[in-house]
């Protein structure tokens, strides 16, 4: 399995430079980063600050996450049919949520292929310490970005004094209390933590397979497989009674009396059912936040 790292950040956070100084440490282990950017504008300013060595594909003018997701998937497939790298890094614009985000890039089609080592986010220091002047829909998007970090990075810690530093690293802690809190200065973190991350592992063969969750975690993934046909009604009751911690599920879901696995999608209580013309593997992840605590068995009777 190849190992995966998302890049998660507000924008003007520190993201690219998280993003060079990541590839200069994976080259120097002897390893080979391919790299995903999503920019917002019309132009890769961004992308230009990664080698020409380095596999990249970029996605302009849009999100990695909703209407970008299906594109986001096709850009790793492509990566996987087409370069030779051992792990991937994905950085987002900063308008992306992290849920949206790493829904993007968890695709039943290659979910096996990939190991989501977690988010990183880069959080401005400074910024947070004066989020209260952003206003409520982008101090929201701020927020989420650091709630749903697995690792935070608390930069541009040179532009504060002590006092601010203690300040900011002890309400940061106090919002995402399950994330490891690092304080860094242009978004440098060293190469052995990011790999400690573990969001998802190798999975095990069993009837229903599932991967195995980081308990330190918060938001992670699972991935079901079924072994037989399921009616849509039973199927329904099984999603009307699952937690409001589980955010999105896609895959493909065999039912009873469908020909072909039928493409499944949820997004906070909304479900969409469509049919597919082709036989997909029958496999459905699942994201959420504590998702190790849902209970999958017997959705496959």
């Amino acid at each position: 399995m190849k190992d995966v790292y998302l890049f998660s950040g507000f924008l003007g956070s520190g993201k690219t430079s998280l993003l060079t100084d990541v590839i200069r440490q994976f080259k120097a282990k002897g390893l080979k980063p391919a790299v995903i950017m999503n920019e917002l504008g019309k132009l890769p300013f961004d992308s230009q600050a990664v080698d020409r060595d380095v596999p990249l594909r970029e996605m302009l003018e849009g999100c990695i996450c909703c209407s970008g997701a299906e594109k986001t998937e096709a850009q790793i497939q492509t990566l996987l049919m087409t370069a030779e790298w051992d792990v991937l890094l994905i950085e987002t614009t900063g308008a992306a949520h992290p849920v949206e985000a790493l829904d993007a890039v968890y695709s039943p089609l290659f979910a096996e292929q990939l190991n989501i080592k977690g988010i990183v986010t880069v959080a401005d220091s400074h910024l947070w310490l004066n989020r209260q002047t952003l206003t409520p829909q982008v101090r929201t998007l701020f927020m989420e970005q650091i709630r749903h970090a697995h690792l935070l990075l608390a930069n541009k810690m040179d532009l504060l004094t002590e006092e601010e530093q203690a300040r900011a690293v002890f309400e940061m802690q106090g919002f995402n209390g399950s994330a490891f809190i690092l304080q860094t200065t242009n978004g440098k973190v060293p190469l052995s933590l990011l790999e400690r991350m573990e969001a998802t592992a190798q999975i095990p063969k069993e009837q229903i397979e599932e991967a195995r969750i980081g308990k330190q975690l918060t938001l992670s993934s699972r991935i079901v497989t079924f072994e037989r046909s399921v009616t849509q009604e039973s199927f329904e009751q099984w999603v009307r009674e699952l937690p409001d911690t589980v955010y999105r599920m896609k895959g493909y879901v065999p039912v009873e009396g469908v020909k072909h696995p039928m493409l499944f999608q949820y997004a906070y209580g909304m479900v969409q059912w469509l049919p597919e013309f082709m036989n997909m593997p029958p496999k459905l992840v699942l994201i959420g936040d504590n998702i190790g605590d849902v209970q999958v068995l017997g959705i496959d009777r």
